[in-house]
């Protein structure tokens, strides 16, 4: 059995060190006209509901999605050799997304609340956008929904592979919010320790397998076979 392998980016696979956040203060300023009296509020969060809340924060009507995207596009395109600067692939994601890519019965992509074009900044910016299949992901203008955007890459990956429509799907990612997108969808899910959620919150949330990091590469992957193979 094939297996679905879906990636979350932000403190999952790379530190953004703060960029995002400019990132997201930028595209407010473009369209609202001032600079944000307050940061945006992220955390596992879609990137149309982190600028729709941004702007209801700041006493504002959120204006069109199509707006928002073009400025977040632009912003995150101004910042990539800024955050290649000051960020970096977390400890062993860059051997994690290799291992993954070898195996054969196994499609891997991302699951994230950015939209496409700065998912592509994020990874390019370390080298990492290679070792996924970026095309048939789920991004943040697919929906304000995190556990939406499942449906959205099982349909993306389905049409794109010819996959079976039983195949089974795991989200990897670091906060709550993944791990209830993972159950809201019927998908596993592997939580990992690298943000700002420790183990204990993330099993709390539901996650029965936890990592500290992606360092243990060969346990990784030995999950996601056991979850291929239905043995888990």
């Amino acid at each position: 059995m094939p297996l679905i392998v879906l990636w979350d980016i932000d403190h999952t696979l790379i530190e953004n060190s703060g960029v995002s956040k400019e990132i997201y203060a930028a595209a407010f300023a473009t369209v609202a006209g001032r600079a944000p009296d307050r940061p945006a509020r992220t955390e596992g969060r879609t990137d149309r509901l982190i600028l729709a809340d941004m702007f209801r924060d700041h006493g504002l009507e959120p204006p069109a999605w199509e707006r928002i995207a073009l400025a977040l596009e632009a912003a995150g395109a101004r910042r990539e050799a800024e955050l290649s600067a000051r960020g970096s692939a977390l400890p062993g994601v860059r051997e994690a997304l290799a291992a993954v890519a070898a195996e054969p019965d196994m499609i891997s992509s991302v699951l994230t609340g950015n939209i496409a074009a700065n998912a592509r900044v994020k990874l390019r910016a370390f080298g990492l956008d290679v070792l996924v299949d970026m095309e048939c992901g789920a991004y943040g203008e697919h929906s304000e929904d995190r556990a939406a955007l499942v449906k959205v890459a099982r349909e993306h990956i389905q049409q794109t592979h010819g996959l079976p429509h039983d195949t089974p799907v795991v989200l990897i990612g670091d906060t709550p919010r993944d791990v209830q997108a993972a159950l809201d969808s019927e998908a596993h899910v592997v939580a990992v320790a690298s943000g700002i959620h420790s183990v204990d919150e993330l099993r709390a949330a539901g996650a029965a397998m936890v990592l500290s990091d992606l360092r243990g590469v060969a346990a990784l992957v030995s999950h996601l076979r056991s979850l291929a193979e239905g043995s888990d």
